[in-house]
């Protein structure tokens, strides 16, 4: 399992390969990742991400360690960026890997709805009438709830 919380860009396809091919004797590898998008308003310039770095870095460290031991994954890969981020830059990712494609799955898509609801990250868009807080939107956390 390896969690990262980072700033820099990170490079989806190496990761993506470099997790396949470290998996021994599973059936299914799910990878995901997450891109910056406009906001509601069309307008957005830059999305700015804050977090406490060691708390977020354990927040997320104890939901893959759920995953893998709820899904008995062989392996779980958590990449999330903080900083200035622009739109179209990938944000976050997320591998499983399983045994069965449904294990790798379903575990993919518990850390992602947690991602996008629970993690310890404060997200501001900022564009040209000034910035706004990303408020948690009820749909992402009746995802969450049916974990």
């Amino acid at each position: 399992m390896r969690v990262v919380v980072q700033d820099a860009p990170f490079d989806f396809g190496r990761e993506a390969e470099s997790f396949a091919k470290a998996q021994t004797n599973m059936g299914a590898v799910v990878t995901f990742t997450g891109i910056v998008r406009d906001s509601a308003k069309g307008d957005m310039a830059v999305m700015e991400i804050e977090h406490y770095p060691g708390m977020t870095q354990k927040a997320l460290e104890k939901i893959a360690s759920e995953a893998m031991e709820r899904w008995e994954l062989g392996d779980a890969l958590v990449i999330h960026r903080y900083g200035r981020l622009h739109r179209d830059e990938m944000i976050m990712m997320v591998a499983t890997a399983a045994r069965h494609r449904v294990a790798a799955f379903e575990a993919a898509e518990f850390l992602m709805d947690y991602l996008k609801s629970r993690a310890p990250f404060w997200k501001k868009e900022i564009g040209a009438d000034g910035a706004d807080w990303v408020a948690a939107r009820e749909e992402d956390d009746d995802a969450l709830s049916r974990w």
